[in-house]
Order: C-alpha cells, then sequence, then structure tokens
C-alpha cells in the first residue's frame, strides 16, 4: 500500500534507531570491540541527537494544548476527547462491526408462494387472490398479505403444499407415447403422463406445456412453479420443434403462407422455419417450428391449407432435445448444465426467484444409476455366438 505524504505537514517521524555496531557498546570512554576509533562514535552519537533533536520539534507542532486539569493528551497528533464521548475498546468495536445484522422475518408475498408451489403466475394468483379464491389459515386473502411457512394455505378449498426456498430444482424430460393425456385425472380412465414419473416428497411435477392426446414426443416436467410459468410465457419465445407427417400435396405457396403467417380462430400463426424430411409423394414429412404454444396450433396451421396431419412428435423444446437412449414411454433427469442452458435460454435469473441447492451424493447416485439402465435397455442385444458343431467320428 502506498503512504500519502501531505506536503504542507512534515510526516510523523518514525522512532530514532542507535546504529547497531559490531562487539560491545562503548561504556565508559572504552574503545569498541571492533576496534573502530572513537571519532565513529562521537559522529554516530551526534547523528542519534540531531534525530532525536528533530523529533521534538515535529512533535511539538501536533501535540495538543493542556487540559483544564493540566494533563495533555495521550497521543500526539490526536485531539482530546470531550466528556460527551464514550471510549469503547478496540476490541469491542472490531466485535461490533463483525456483528451481523438483525435478519427480518422470513415472510414472503402470498402471490410468490404460490406461483412457485405450481398453483398458476403471479398474475393468475393476483387475480384469484382478488376473487376471494384463497384462505390464509381461516380467514380470506386480501391483496398484499405475507405468509410464513407455518401458515396454512388453501386455494379453492384444497391444501396447498408449500415448497421450501431452499430446495433442490429438478426438471425431466418425459418421451410421451401417443394415447396418453396431459393432466393428473381423468373421468374417462385413460392413462395420463403422470402415472410414469417418478414420485416426489412434499412437491408435484408441473407440466411444461401440454402435448395433445394423438401428439408424442418430448414433454418437460419439473418442480419449480416460476421456471415453469417462466418457460410457457409466451414473452420467453422459445422454439418448439415437431417433425409431422402430411397427407395431401404441399407446394411452395403454401410454405410460403405458412411461414408468412395464417389467420386462425384465436389470432395470427406462422411457422419459423420449415425443412423437409423423409418421404416423397402424398406422405411426406417434416420439420417445423413455433414460438408459442397454443392449442393444437401445428395441425391447425397445417389443416388450414387443407392437408391432413397423420403423425405428429415434438423433437425438441428450446435446446433440448430427446436423446437417443430414452424410448417412448420413458424419462429422463436433465444435467445441472442443461438445466442452467434452459434457464438463461428463458431468460429466467434463479438468483432473483428461488436459492436451490446442489444435488447430494444419494440423489446423483441414483440419476447415474437410472440413466445406466436406460442405455443398457436401449443397447442393441448382444449375439450369442452360437456353440461349435460337433462332427461326427469318421469311420473306417
Amino acid at each position: 500500500m502506498v503512504k500519502k505524504i501531505n506536503q504542507d505537514k512534515p510526516e510523523k517521524p518514525t522512532r530514532a534507531v542507535k546504529p547497531v555496531v559490531a562487539g560491545k557498546p562503548n561504556a565508559g570512554g572504552k574503545k569498541p570491540a571492533s576496534g573502530k576509533p572513537a571519532k565513529d562514535s562521537a559522529v554516530n552519537s551526534g547523528v542519534v541527537k540531531n534525530n532525536a533533536a528533530k523529533k521534538r520539534d515535529t512533535g511539538d507542532r501536533f501535540a495538543p494544548e493542556k487540559s483544564a486539569g493540566g494533563k495533555s493528551a495521550k497521543s500526539a497528533g490526536k485531539p482530546a476527547r470531550t466528556s460527551g464521548q464514550s471510549i469503547k475498546p478496540k476490541v469491542a468495536r472490531d466485535a461490533d462491526e463483525r456483528a451481523p445484522s438483525v435478519i427480518a422475518p422470513d415472510d414472503e408475498k402470498l402471490q410468490k408462494v404460490l406461483a412457485r408451489a405450481g398453483i398458476g403466475s403471479r398474475r393468475e394468483m393476483e387475480r384469484a387472490i382478488e376473487a376471494g379464491q384463497v384462505k390464509v389459515n381461516d380467514r380470506i386473502a386480501t391483496l398484499g398479505d405475507r405468509v410464513t411457512p407455518q401458515d396454512k394455505i388453501f386455494v379453492n378449498g384444497q391444501r396447498v403444499v408449500l415448497r421450501s426456498e431452499l430446495t433442490r430444482r429438478r426438471v425431466i424430460l418425459y418421451n410421451k407415447p401417443e394415447g396418453e393425456i396431459c393432466s393428473r385425472s381423468d373421468p374417462e380412465g385413460r392413462p395420463t403422463v403422470y402415472d410414469h414419473l417418478p414420485p416426489l416428497k412434499g412437491e408435484r411435477w408441473i407440466s411444461v406445456g401440454r402435448l395433445d392426446f394423438n401428439t408424442s414426443g418430448l414433454l418437460l416436467f419439473t418442480n419449480d412453479g416460476e421456471l415453469a410459468n417462466k418457460l410457457m410465457h409466451p414473452s420467453s419465445v422459445i422454439d418448439r420443434e415437431y417433425l409431422v407427417r402430411i397427407q395431401g400435396e404441399v407446394t411452395d405457396e403454401m410454405r410460403e403462407s405458412l411461414l408468412k403467417g395464417v389467420a386462425l380462430d384465436d389470432g395470427v400463426a406462422r411457422f419459423t422455419d420449415i425443412v423437409d424430411g423423409a418421404g416423397e409423394g402424398k406422405n411426406r414429412w417434416f420439420y417445423c417450428v413455433v414460438m408459442e404454444g397454443r392449442n393444437r396450433e401445428v395441425r391447425r396451421l397445417w389443416e388450414s391449407q387443407g392437408v391432413k396431419v397423420s403423425r405428429l412428435k415434438r423433437v425438441r423444446y428450446a435446446n433440448i432435445f430427446i436423446p437417443s437412449h430414452v424410448r417412448v414411454g420413458q424419462w429422463t433427469d436433465l444435467t445441472e448444465r442443461e438445466i442452467q442452458d434452459l434457464c438463461m435460454t428463458a431468460g429466467f435469473d434463479s438468483s432473483t426467484y428461488t436459492r436451490m441447492m446442489e444435488p447430494t451424493r444419494d440423489e446423483a447416485a441414483q440419476r447415474e444409476r437410472h440413466d445406466k439402465k436406460l442405455r443398457a435397455a436401449s443397447a442393441a442385444p448382444r449375439r450369442t455366438k452360437a456353440p461349435a458343431r460337433k462332427r461326427p467320428p469318421i469311420v473306417e
């Protein structure tokens, strides 16, 4: 560290140190042990006297005036303390500086807690609170209420399982088959996508968007409600890529119209990209990309051109693709790196919403075992070597 020197005031001198002389100090006028003449000792003593004189002259400039009792301040250059000032030891002052500040009560806004639990977005929860659909303990909640983890929250008469602030964020990929609905229960008794997901303790899986009953492919689930809402919101502008099989002739004019935009019942919709796939004639495959998640948007866009969609599969969501080892009806955990990239793509600042902890050793080992199981099941079966045929003995 560079020390600044004030040119107007002389620097406070350091304590003068007597130069070290080899051998014993000169006492009683004896010659020094080194054999040096007495002249050198006189010169050294003169230097010491001059330094001492300078110290007295400099110290007088900073010496404080004597108080009424005739006593002066202990240290030069420091003003004397008044009677109103309290004297604190240095150790006590350091302890006060290191002392933590008082932590505010652990309460949060009601709509934020509900959004984290996956009930809906913050705006939707605000509207539900204003409509009187939310109760905290035994009273109807109002907009602006704050809750703690000890409070009991009910939405439309059902208890909400609160999600702790510090938790483990998980995102899983499910390869949905045809013939499953994206609802937790079905009055008709049809199978749901939640029947094949791993269980969660104290939490629930939240679907990132939906797929139709006859649509297969990539479907994401997470335990973070705010991340799910951010991924589904139109403002995030996230790519959704589908592989579609078309029955009918697709012309260049139809492609231009689909890329430019088509007026549907709920507004103008369009594809951002259309790429040829396999097939020839009237049964052709295409890769098409949309930026929104409207209901049956891909099917309605193609049907607006007079053709029919016979097969539809989602193959990509943002930067996430279906791994080759995840078969239809199977799921896999996304890695921490993939989750971070997904949050960045959606513009989701995790530090602003929830603090997430790293997966434990047991969770990491369990995920690795599940991934190995999927890879082993998808690997090509090994061909067993047929035993060597025994030749009959030659009879002469």
